[in-house]
């Protein structure tokens, strides 16, 4: 943008109060979009929606959603997911197919424990019903890439969205970034690729971690030099180059090379290709992003020298690159450096290889 007259000229947005009653008829009439993409749906307990619950009826503000205009007129809800859904789910849960909220943990309003809304007078529904809720919405005048960098700010920082949960939702504002990211989430799925991760927590998968790898192989993979020692505004460059075609990423190649990679890896290392080896040589501890970047950087450059290796050979020296000074080095404090990233590579390259 050359000015901010301009900026001005590409973003609209319009401020509107909806009743929760009247979020809960344009969800019916499919005039709002609810995608669970967008956040986590239903991450939070029932202790907590049930106190939103109890904090609508007590009067209390809520904060407000996000939702952005599709071409047709239909808004989609962008921020907000978990608000929007406990109180539909309360008010009809077979809106959304979940099973009906019973309220628990109330703890100002305690005589609301065990009771769903039906069990709620008349004056207490319509309260819940004609609750204003703030909306703000993203027309669709808006700039593909106002409307990406407007979801990423309104987003970063906070405790709703992981950082990868903002890549989707943001990808989402750009033409083609659906099919982009939806091919990250496919292969997030594969087979191989799954059981060779199956060392991340859950709580991370929760999180879209796993999709975050799946970026991350792409990262190290093919964008190597232009990281700087943030992983995050690595892996979100990256992405907005691509999105925005600043880079050449031919998403059915790239796809299939990362298949190809992650066959080879699983079939040779199994879910030990990522972490530490205890003093008795068995895989032990956690997935370690670190020692994934130095794996599939060398086995995506090597693997055809890799692939007619036993495994008993790839394992015995991938445990030896990991138990090595050298590599150890690259990975203790400050390892968070191009210089450093290029070590493990070619540690890892070198004893893999019997360079």
């Amino acid at each position: 943008m050359s000015s901010t007259e301009n900026f001005d000229r590409e973003i609209r947005t319009t401020a509107v109060d909806f009743s929760f009653g009247e979020l809960l008829n344009l969800h019916n009439d499919k005039e709002i979009v609810i995608r669970p993409e967008y956040q986590r749906l239903f991450r939070w307990t029932n202790e907590q929606r049930s106190r939103l619950i109890e904090s609508i009826i007590l009067g209390l503000p809520i904060p407000p959603i996000f939702l952005i205009e599709g071409d047709n007129g239909v808004l989609e809800l962008i921020d907000g997911l978990q608000r929007t859904s406990t109180v539909l789910q309360f008010l009809d849960h077979l809106s959304i197919n979940e099973p009906q909220l019973i309220l628990s943990g109330c703890d100002i309003l305690d005589s609301l424990n065990g009771l769903c809304i039906d069990d709620l007078s008349t004056t207490v529904r319509l309260k819940i019903k004609r609750t204003p809720i703030r909306a703000t919405i993203i027309n669709k005048s808006g700039d593909s890439f106002v409307k990406y960098e407007m979801f990423k700010r309104l987003n970063t920082g906070g405790a709703l969205l992981s950082a990868q949960e903002i890549r989707n939702c943001s990808s989402r504002m750009v033409e083609g970034g659906d099919v982009f990211y939806d091919a990250i989430q496919e292969m997030a799925k594969f087979d191989p690729f799954v059981q060779s991760i199956s060392k991340l927590p859950d709580t991370f998968k929760e999180k879209r971690a796993d999709e975050e790898l799946v970026l991350r192989f792409f990262a190290v993979t093919l964008y190597r030099d232009k990281f700087k020692g943030n992983i995050e505004e690595w892996l979100d460059s990256l992405m907005e180059d691509t999105l925005f075609g600043r880079i050449q990423f031919d998403l059915l190649e790239r796809k299939n090379h990362f298949e190809d990679v992650f066959t080879v890896i699983e079939e040779k290392l199994s879910d030990s290709a990522f972490t530490r080896f205890n003093p008795e040589g068995e895989p032990t501890g956690r997935l370690a992003p670190a020692y994934y970047e130095a794996v599939v950087a060398t086995f995506s450059v090597h693997l055809d020298d890799l692939r007619p290796l036993s495994p008993a050979i790839i394992r015995d020296r991938l445990q030896v690159a990991f138990n090595s000074t050298e590599f150890r080095a690259a990975t203790g404090p400050g390892a968070n450096t191009i210089e450093k990233l290029g070590q493990r590579i070619s540690i890892v390259t070198k004893h893999l290889c019997d360079e």
